[in-house]
């Protein structure tokens, strides 16, 4: 396997490297099927197949990042990649990001492995004979690594990648605030407060006076500029946390990585602007079964090699080859 990354020359820094692949590529075109999820609190996630429809082809559950959906260009791009290989994917919208908002009051979060063990069971009896793996991004690669950590030797996961983990969600949160990070804080502060005014919206229009009144409580949705503000407003009282510092500790995977039981690759930058090299574990955290690849460069989830004409993705080439070398 090649596991060497060259950084494209024409895309130095960090921030041109985490930034074409939002704006600047071509989307991969993809005819999916869309399968809807029910939860048993009566919520419901959204889950986007491609590949072949094989009992016995292995199967990758994506799971994308804040903000983001199954349409992120990098989820785009890995099942495009998998399909290429003969696997089967499926790409996972936490809840409200599929196009709509969701049905409860409460939204997804960094810790949100509940949803992603609800997700794993039925995707083992949606394809019991299939090998089970998964590949989450940034805050999805934070919500794998819990997880996993969690269900320690029953994850039901053959193994799993995670990459440009916010492994401290408190150090990541200050890190963010910094320098030109402050760009991405402002767009994703605008983001987060659209999916909880949505959600109000839909609300108001349907008439549930029970659940608007929940989010209502939660105070005005304006004044909240760092994720300080919105999590210690939005996040921990919506979710059951006692306030944002409470939330960070118990949602950070940094916490669970000593019990993680499952074959993992994590795959991160050291030029991130999200996150702090001192936010990075130690080697001494690892369980036996992990592999920890740091790169210099890369940006948060970016790693484009090649050429401005013919941009190559490592993450698209490095993930399966990693999860193919193990069948």
């Amino acid at each position: 396997m090649n596991t060497e990354f060259r950084p494209a020359w024409w895309l130095p820094g960090p921030h041109l490297q985490t930034l074409w692949n939002p704006f600047c590529r071509k989307p991969p075109q993809l005819q999916r099927q869309r399968e809807r999820l029910w939860l048993d609190d009566g919520d419901f996630l959204d889950l986007d197949w491609y590949g072949p429809h094989d009992a016995h082809a292995p199967l990758v559950l994506v799971l994308h990042g804040l903000t983001g959906s199954s349409n992120s260009l990098y989820v785009l791009g890995l099942q495009q990649a998998l399909a290429a290989r003969g696997w089967a994917s499926v790409a996972l919208n936490w809840r409200g990001c599929s196009g709509e908002p969701n049905l409860l009051p409460r939204g997804y979060h960094s810790g949100a492995s509940e949803d992603l063990a609800s997700t794993v069971v039925h995707l083992r009896a949606q394809r019991p004979m299939a090998p089970l793996y998964a590949v989450g991004y940034s805050l999805g690669g934070n919500v794998l690594l819990k997880y996993l950590g969690e269900s320690g030797a029953q994850s039901q996961l053959q193994a799993a990648v995670a990459v440009s983990v916010p492994f401290r969600l408190d150090q990541c949160a200050d890190r963010i605030g910094l320098g030109f990070s402050r760009v991405y804080q402002a767009h994703f502060m605008r983001e987060m407060v659209a999916y909880v005014s949505n959600k109000q919206r839909l609300f108001t229009e349907q008439g549930h006076s029970e659940r608007l009144s929940v989010l209502e409580r939660l105070g005005p949705l304006d004044g909240m500029r760092t994720f300080w503000d919105f999590d210690g407003r939005i996040t921990a009282p919506l979710h059951g946390f006692a306030d944002a510092h409470d939330y960070y500790r118990r949602a950070s995977s940094r916490f669970y990585l000593g019990d993680i039981r499952t074959r993992t690759l994590i795959i991160q930058a050291e030029d991130d602007p999200f996150i702090f090299r001192h936010s990075l574990p130690e080697a001494s955290e690892l369980a036996p079964g992990t592999e920890f690849e740091l790169h210099a460069k890369g940006g948060h989830v970016g790693f484009v090699e090649g050429s401005p004409r013919r941009p190559v993705y490592y993450l698209e080439r490095r993930i399966p080859e990693w999860l193919g070398a193990l069948t």
